[in-house]
């Protein structure tokens, strides 16, 4: 909102708050990690991929000869793959920014170097940190003593002072692109650092619900969302949001939706196709195997200018810390996207240098199907879920016509796996059905092939959305999630 009152767009906005929460939530997100956007101009969607590529020494074959049969998920290098932040940052700014860079960065330098409260969550992320983990975390354990403890991060405010200075290649190219060759023992090489990790690409839209769906396409999993929106409406979405059918319903167009997501998600899919492939599979019975569910530790943010700018922008480590790997000279941890590639040797998403992992990041924008014109800006966190939790969000919305602050605080479902946590996609048992407490009491009757879990109410297991919606007076309405403890909204 300062951004704002100083004359700035969204756009800047929108950094300028991903850079102030690379800072204060290390534990969700951080110039360690990987970023989309998506951008809405007042008549046209742009959409940004920032999601970094494996180094070009990376090698599939030698994890197998290892032991490895799928990706390390922590403490290994091989499940670091390039930071794509800060190349999205500049690549938003250089195309759509208004103020300086320096402006837009200029309070989260000065947290860094100042320092901030540490969170509760923070403080509990860090006491969850293994042996291996803990000395590399030292700048952050030493000082994150209890809730509200001050934290300054040096490192962060020199590596953000530069970036301001000189751009992406201040990032890529100083002490935390040197620090990040060290950590990957050979897996990325100083000239893998000089291909920028962001790239405007055509964005991913379908009809349904009576709007027009955009979203990244692959190798985001948001082409879900839209595929999940398509069945839904192909097989008819019941008008009581309260009823079982409503329920079981869109838990149907989840899975039809979703049932091939582990063999046919890559960087090189045709994301148009797979969303047609979906629908076709709207009438078919219900697959015998199932997709489990993963969780995920991300930030979603949204801003929006009355006729101008909005942007729909998420950014992450993946699981929390990341790969719990820390770059050295300036003490940012390192995300652990690598652990969406495989190590089946021929699968489309084997490991193989240049290539960009599967992601779970999915971020949505919405407009009017004959205008262009916008209609809303939506997000989520919640790792395998995103697309499932959107799903609801959006027949709520343009379906049922709830206002953004109903739709969000209504009770949600989300499938879960067997397992939890970041694991490989393997298929086989279907996943359970987590109810909130909240929900209706239909809700608590059993779906068909799932046992029914009730969570507490408003709990994090079904995300944590933001939303802005363009409404028909011409004012934009917004809501933050009640389940996110940190989460906010703001309007003037």
């Amino acid at each position: 909102m300062a951004i704002f009152e100083r004359g700035g767009n969204a756009v800047d906005a929108a950094i300028a708050a991903n850079a102030v929460l690379t800072v204060t939530a290390p534990h969700l997100c951080g110039l360690g990690g990987d970023l989309f956007a998506l951008v809405h101009d007042g008549k046209t969607v742009h959409a940004l991929n920032a999601s970094g590529r494996a180094g070009s020494g990376t090698d599939a074959a030698a994890l197998r000869t290892a032991g490895f049969t799928a990706m390390p998920f922590r403490h290994h290098p091989a499940a670091v793959t390039i930071p794509g932040c800060v190349d999205g940052w500049t690549a938003l700014h250089e195309r759509f920014g208004s103020l300086p860079l320096g402006d837009v960065l200029a309070r989260a330098i000065e947290l860094a170097r100042r320092g901030t409260f540490a969170s509760p969550l923070l403080v509990a992320s860090l006491q969850m940190l293994d042996d291996q983990a803990r000395p590399r975390f030292g700048e952050l354990v030493s000082q994150v003593t209890g809730p509200n403890a001050v934290v300054a991060r040096p490192g962060i405010a020199r590596t953000l002072e530069a970036v301001a200075d000189a751009g992406r290649d201040a990032f890529y190219g100083g002490e935390f692109g040197a620090g990040l060759v060290q950590v990957s023992e050979g897996m990325i090489r100083d000239g893998d650092l000089s291909r920028s990790q962001a790239d405007w690409i055509e964005v991913l839209s379908t009809d349904a619900f009576g709007v027009r769906l955009h979203t990244i396409p692959p190798n985001s999993q948001g082409y879900l969302t839209l595929a999940m929106a398509r069945v839904a409406e192909l097989l008819g979405v019941p008008d009581e949001t309260e009823s079982h059918k409503w329920l079981t319903r869109t838990v149907e167009s989840a899975v039809k939706a979703s049932i091939d997501r582990p063999d046919v998600l890559h960087d090189a899919a045709d994301g148009a196709a797979l969303v047609e492939e979906a629908a076709r599979r709207a009438e078919m019975p219900l697959p015998d195997r199932w997709p489990p569910a993963r969780d995920g530790d991300t930030t979603y943010l949204c801003t929006a200018q009355a006729a101008g700018l909005a942007v729909s922008l998420i950014q992450s480590n993946a699981s929390g810390f990341g790969s719990l790997l820390v770059e050295p000279n300036t003490s940012i941890n390192l995300q652990n996207r690598g652990l969406g590639f495989s190590l089946v040797e021929g699968h489309p998403a084997e490991l193989a240098p240049g290539r960009r992992p599967p992601h779970t990041l999915s971020p949505a924008l919405v407009t009017d199907s004959a205008s262009g014109a916008l209609r809303s800006v939506i997000g989520t966190m919640g790792g395998d879920a995103q697309p499932q939790i959107l799903l609801q969000l959006l027949a709520r919305l343009f379906v049922h016509g709830e206002s953004p602050a109903s739709a969000i605080a209504a009770p949600r479902w989300v499938l879960r796996g067997p397992r939890t946590g970041f694991d490989t996609w393997d298929g086989g048992e279907a996943p359970s059905v987590v109810i909130e407490a909240h929900a209706p009491d239909a809700w608590r009757d059993p779906v068909e092939g799932h046992e029914t879990r009730v969570a507490p109410a408003f709990t994090s297991e079904v995300g944590h959305a933001n939303l802005i919606v363009a409404g028909d007076d011409g004012l934009l309405y917004t809501a933050a999630d009640p389940r996110a403890v940190i989460g906010s909204a703001a309007a003037r």
